[in-house]
């Protein structure tokens, strides 16, 4: 049996989750989508679409979609959900998990990877973060668990862009492809998002056909020459907490790695396995298209905090330009070691 597609929406208190969650349900799809709602959220799947008539935790949408709560633990939530559609008690085609707006999204994708029930069923699809335009600057200035939701997105999306101008929105989207240079950015208006931008995006998959986007390397490039200008200024404005005027200072943050020399492997496995039992708790998400010495399939790789994982990819293209190119998302994670410690590594 195929593995269930499973979507993680995350975003921040107010950013308009269980909105788009709302439009995604109500859309007539044909798809049966099963929720799992965390309990300790303020928000909750509007009434008016669920029919109340159940004593348990399920609950059964009028457009044949279900909702679940979760009052305990995620992989036993998942693994009943996939048992009871074994049993044909239940129908469903794919999974999304709305977390709490002060949820870390972390454990929720790695419970996809550690538990081997869970991985027999579902897949990953991808992890959405729903942001506020008129509010996400101060979040991510405040608190941390708004900087993680944008760390870990596959996908961006950005709501209430009504209430901000033009240069406050650019603004923003400077600042979070900052923080997250792998994540595509869309705007979503009152939670009105093509199903194609939300469902069966494989931001998740280990697929060569993913590569690293060469606007992630753009990126960096631009924020490395933007520091380097600005550094003194930025430090001295973060000091007086003037946050209108000076650059934003994130804890989370991204860099990028590329070199066309080609990796020793057993050099690049120790360094990376030295690399996530050290760093692991900080190191968000990683992900990077590799070329090794003597290999003529290209090597797609990914993280999520101490868990990576690696795939063959495509071959190379005789015309085609090889390098490797690596992404590295995490908490004041230190670039100039990570860049030595894989220069190292290079033949």
């Amino acid at each position: 049996m195929a593995l269930i597609p499973s979507t993680i929406l995350t975003g921040f208190l107010g950013a308009g989750k269980t909105t788009l969650l709302n439009r995604i349900l109500q859309e007539d799809h044909g798809l049966k989508i099963a929720v799992i709602e965390n309990e300790f959220g303020q928000e909750n799947i509007d009434n008016e679409i669920l029919v109340q008539d159940s004593s348990e935790q399920i609950v059964e949408m009028n457009n044949g979609c279900i909702c679940c709560t979760v009052r305990g633990d995620l992989i036993v939530a998942l693994t009943s959900l996939a048992q009871k559609r074994e049993a044909g008690e239940l129908h469903f085609d794919r999974i999304i998990i709305e977390t709490t707006g002060l949820a870390n999204p972390g454990p929720v994708a790695q419970t996809f990877f550690m538990d081997e029930e869970v991985g027999v069923h579902y897949m990953l699809d991808a992890v959405l973060t729903v942001v506020d335009a008129r509010h996400a600057m101060t979040q991510l200035d405040d608190y941390e668990e708004a900087q993680r939701q944008v760390g870990f997105a596959d996908k961006l999306l950005i709501s209430k862009t009504d209430l901000v101008d033009t240069a406050q929105l650019d603004a923003l989207k400077a600042r979070l492809m900052r923080i997250n240079p792998r994540a595509p950015i869309s705007q979503v208006d009152f939670g009105r998002a093509p199903l194609a931008e939300v469902l069966d995006i494989r931001g998740f998959n280990l697929n060569d056909k993913l590569e690293i986007d060469p606007d992630f390397l753009k990126a960096e490039e631009a924020h490395e020459h933007e520091h380097d200008h600005v550094h003194t200024d930025a430090c001295r404005h973060d000091h007086d907490h003037n946050h209108h005027h000076g650059r934003h200072s994130d804890d989370i943050a991204a860099f990028v790695f590329k070199s066309e020399r080609p990796f020793d492997p057993a050099k690049l496995d120790e360094f990376l396995a030295s690399l996530v039992n050290v760093f692991g708790p900080r190191m968000l998400r990683y992900k990077g298209v590799l070329l090794m010495q003597g290999a003529e399939r290209k090597v797609v790789f990914q993280g999520v905090h101490q868990m990576m994982g690696s795939d063959l990819g495509a071959k190379w293209g005789e015309n085609e330009e090889r390098g490797s190119k690596m992404v590295f998302i995490g908490k004041n994670l230190p670039k100039d070691v990570f860049v030595s410690g894989l220069e190292q590594c290079l033949v």
